[in-house]
């Protein structure tokens, strides 16, 4: 970021149109990355001043307060003070006209800091009877403030114009607010400490004092905290007075002394109320929820199909067309199946990227997310998850990697992470082949006649067991390896409204850059390292040119492969849970994209890597299929413990890829390949030779 150009940060509660605000004072034109330390996304962008020039606008995440017990939650303080990021020079605080109560409380604390400020008074176009007079709250604040309504742009160059003038002016002194004194007796304790070890005075080393009182305590997820100032805050907590009560109950009570520039604001409430009644409803609003729900269900898993078809159609013209271009040999195999092949398992899941987030930021963007998930909340604490988990949890339905990216939508961390490791566990769209080529296999089609569908039951069967384990998961990883404090769910529910497209489409847009860029050098490079697996080392090929001799030559080849003499090697490991080394290869090949094991499986039997869940001579292939004693090698039980194994195993580079991407490091996605691959493992066991000593073979 270049020093010449001031930086301006806009920090505001959820919800008060900041986002919107902050798109109108730059063009859209933002910069995402991470806030150090943290998965929290930073976006900055440059804009225009009237006089100054360009300067670069921040977008600090939505806050309630700048009080924070999780990294995530300190993102706020940290961008206010310069915490490993660069200081503004200028603070926008962008306030809810129709909510002017709760959202003064933030803007008092950021007052108190002493940094320079403009407050932005929006959605004033929503409010109802007398609107708040501007300058009579910059008078109580002792702050420029400007009237503006980011969705008409009301207002927008008055607010520039004050941007300008406040830019290098020194702030006034905060509101004198009456503390009690047990207050006064704890900041008294702790500001000593504060200004020493950070290098203040005054009036911040007093806000930082109140920061640390209302954010430290036993449970609390911050990191990089001085011992001693942890120390002496417990210290000052451990008197019988509630601190935390009397702190921000003296900041209402200025707060209500204000009540002139209260009165009479109403925001426009009375359509949200109506359809709150139905939303909100203890069996309407599941009935709405449902249907919202199943049509994102649909458009994941069904909706998606023909744009997934046609960039499949795209990359395999591109292969054969290069195949036909270059001659053949190892240069023509590592492009059209290493690279070519490697890309398109990129962006063969843009389309379901790209739907789920225009999903996510109607909802969002509408009102309705925060009502889904006070709906859902009720049913997800019950097992460990937060209420916002249950739009990740159903995307992994279609696919973990857009669900896993969809747990952006979750401020703590803990939270993020306890999803992340469950929503791998949900049946993607991924294990409908492996699902569907066994069971049409190995299980009849119907018993009694036509009066138990076997076949459709079974499927049924593994979508429902695969939800059971995830939430079983959920209850025993919150309570063990990521045990948290339970807070209690606090959401406000905004305004019902219609989206604004420009804010949805550049969710769509930004998530799936960020997929594309990041998570998809990873896929590609193991895509690579894949095909490497399953070519070499390379056998001579067939003098026999016909179709049945390369067939058979390609599973020769693919035995004699590093990734055939793995699936032997592996063999003892997966003979408990009644696998063979075929198995054991399709399991390799899997690790790619699940549904490569039916392919996979096709060129082990000679088939052809064309071979899918509908091939009835790979099926054919599996019934045959004899032990050295004369015995079905592929029984229903065998099935079975397939199904259970593919339903549980980690196997998906691309899941584990953007896992890495979301948790910046190497440690949860091997703890997520390493608990559910031992998950899948003993499941696998105890179906398996659970169902030989019941007399299945």
């Amino acid at each position: 970021m270049s020093e010449a150009r001031p930086l301006i940060a806009l920090v505001g509660n959820p919800n008060t149109g900041k986002t919107l605000l902050f798109n109108r004072l730059t063009g859209q034109n933002a910069r995402v990355g991470n806030y150090p330390g943290v998965t929290v996304e930073r976006r900055v962008a440059t804009g225009k001043l009237p006089q100054a020039g360009a300067a670069d606008f921040l977008d600090v995440p939505g806050t309630y307060s700048l009080s924070a017990r999780s990294a995530e939650e300190q993102v706020a303080i940290r961008s206010l003070l310069g915490w490993g990021v660069p200081p503004p020079d200028l603070v926008v605080l962008v306030v809810d006209s129709t909510q002017l109560t709760r959202n003064l409380y933030l803007a008092l604390q950021v007052r108190e800091l002493g940094v320079p400020c403009v407050v932005a008074l929006n959605m004033i176009d929503e409010v109802e009877g007398s609107p708040p007079d501007a300058a009579s709250i910059g008078e109580a604040l002792g702050l420029p403030c400007v009237a503006v309504s980011a969705r008409t742009r009301h207002g927008l160059d008055e607010l520039k114009l004050a941007i300008q003038r406040a830019l290098g002016a020194r702030p006034g002194p905060p509101p004198v607010l009456a503390w009690p004194p047990a207050v006064l007796s704890a900041i008294a304790q702790v500001q000593p400490l504060v200004s020493s070890l950070w290098q203040v005075e005054g009036p911040r080393a007093q806000a930082l004092a109140l920061w640390a009182l209302t954010s430290l305590d036993e449970e609390d997820e911050l990191d990089a905290i001085p011992p001693e100032l942890r120390q002496a805050v417990l210290q000052a907590r451990s008197g019988p007075e509630d601190l935390d009560q009397l702190i921000v109950g003296a900041r209402y009570a200025w707060i209500d002394a204000q009540g002139a520039l209260l009165s009479g604001v109403q925001g426009s409430r009375t359509l949200t109320d109506r359809v709150d009644a139905v939303l909100l409803h203890p069996v309407w609003g599941f009935a709405v929820f449902l249907v919202l729900m199943a049509s994102l269900f649909q458009a994941l898993f069904s909706w998606s199909d023909p744009f997934i078809g046609l960039i499949e159609t795209l990359f395999e013209n591109v292969s054969v067309g290069l195949a036909g271009l270059l001659p053949e040999g190892l240069v023509s195999d590592l492009l059209v199946e290493g690279v070519i092949g490697g890309v398109g398992n990129v962006v063969v899941f843009l389309p379901q990227i790209l739907m789920l987030f225009l999903f996510i930021g109607v909802l969002e963007d509408s009102g309705y997310m925060a009502r889904a998930a006070y709906l859902m909340d009720r049913i997800m604490k019950a097992v460990g998850l937060h209420g916002r988990a249950f739009v990740p949890m159903m995307s992994g339905f279609a696919c973990a990697v857009p669900a896993i990216m969809a747990t952006r939508t979750m401020e703590r961390q803990r939270d993020r992470l306890l999803t992340m490791m469950v929503v791998p566990l949900m049946s993607c769209s991924a294990r409908l082949p492996v699902y569907t080529l066994v069971i049409a296999a190995l299980f009849p089609p119907s018993l009694f006649g036509d009066g138990l569908p076997v076949q459709g039951l079974m499927l049924t069967g593994m979508y429902l067991f695969s939800t059971v384990i995830a939430l079983v998961a959920a209850a025993v990883l919150g309570r063990t390896a990521l045990r948290g404090r339970k807070i209690p769910f606090v959401m406000e529910l905004p305004p019902i409204r219609l989206p604004s497209m420009q804010s949805v489409l550049r969710l769509m847009w930004s998530r799936s850059r960020l997929f594309l860029v990041e998570a998809g050098t990873v896929i590609l490079a193991c895509t690579m390292a894949l095909w490497v697996l399953l070519s070499f080392p390379r056998l001579p090929p067939p003098i026999d040119q016909s179709e049945a001799a390369a067939v058979a030559w390609q599973a020769e080849a693919l035995e004699y492969s590093v990734a055939g003499r793995m699936g032997k090697a592996i063999e003892p490991a997966i003979a408990p849970l009644g696998f063979d080394w075929k198995i054991g290869v399709g399991l390799i090949g899997a690790f790619g994209a699940r549904e490569v094991f039916v392919s996979t499986m096709g060129l082990v039997y000679g088939i052809g890597e064309d071979a899918d869940e509908e091939s009835l001579p790979l099926r054919e292939k599996m019934r045959a299929e004899r032990r050295p004693d004369g015995s079905p090698r592929y029984t229903p039980l065998v099935g079975l413990s397939l199904m259970v194994f593919i339903a549980l195993a980690a196997q998906c580079m691309s899941t584990l890829a953007v896992l890495k991407r979301e948790t910046g490091g190497y440690r949860w996605p091997a703890f997520l390949f390493v608990y559910m691959t031992t998950l899948a493992w003993v499941a696998s066991l105890l179906v398996y030779q659970g169902g030989r000593l019941l007399g299945f073979q």
